[in-house]
């Protein structure tokens, strides 16, 4: 197994406001456009500095959703990522170490056609492995 950190996703309140403080006053530039996510019912956008190679992932979720939690303030770590090769492999792997699973595979769906999973870290950290390839058009 080979793991590579790739960025870092923070659950925010507000999207809209949340964009406006990262693009606006940070400067940061969106790498990925908002996009639904169903599977979590929530919201997702990907930002990067200029000159800076890391990724800052900005999640919100729905009320209902169970990734969206209670928010309280110090807990807006939404999760870790990191890139795997083979996810379902990864997985089975992990489950075979007693690492808990936390949402199982599925695909993020199109146009990105990757795939992810979430797994915990010992202090309950969401840890999300991620398979990226893309889809291949006809």
């Amino acid at each position: 197994m080979s793991f590579r950190f790739i960025y870092t996703g923070i659950r925010v309140r507000n999207m809209e406001e949340s964009l406006r403080f990262y693009t606006r006053i940070l400067q940061m530039e969106v790498v990925e456009e908002l996009q639904k996510t169903e599977p979590t019912k929530g919201q997702v956008v990907t930002l990067k500095s200029k000159d800076s190679q890391q990724l800052l992932e900005l999640n919100y979720y729905e009320e209902g959703s169970r990734f969206g939690v209670e928010y309280k303030n110090g807990e807006e770590l939404d999760h870790l990522a990191f890139d795997v090769d083979d996810l379902l492999g990864t997985v089975e792997s992990l489950k075979k170490e007693g690492i808990e699973i936390i949402a199982e595979p599925y695909s993020i769906g199109a146009p990105i056609g990757w795939k992810e999973a979430f797994v915990r870290d010992p202090n309950g950290i969401w840890i999300e492995l991620l398979e990226r390839k893309p889809v291949k058009s006809t």
